[in-house]
């Protein structure tokens, strides 16, 4: 599914809203997602999994082409975990 489609099937659940105004939440929803793990927080939704970022140390990769050496720095990388309902309702 991709954001469009989302918008579209929240719309059409509540018709009362304009698509606007939907597309204003579902933007503001995954804002908040994204700044919260930018501060280095996580994001618990309940019945659907938990949002967090793991760190990856820096090392040495390889240009693809050249194959030269090349440092790649340490980061954060966003990472989710599946509630126990998400994982039950895939496994059905």
């Amino acid at each position: 599914m991709i954001r469009s489609e989302l918008i579209a099937l929240v719309h059409k659940d509540q018709p009362g809203l304009s698509p606007r105004e939907v597309e204003q939440i579902v933007a503001s929803v995954f804002d908040a997602i994204s700044k919260r793990l930018a501060e280095g927080g996580r994001v618990e939704l309940r019945g659907f999994g938990t949002f967090t970022t793991r760190s990856r140390d820096g090392r040495v990769g390889r240009n693809p082409r050249t194959g030269e050496p090349v440092d790649v720095q340490p980061k954060r990388v966003p990472y989710f975990k599946p509630g126990k309902e998400m994982r039950h309702r895939l496994n059905v």
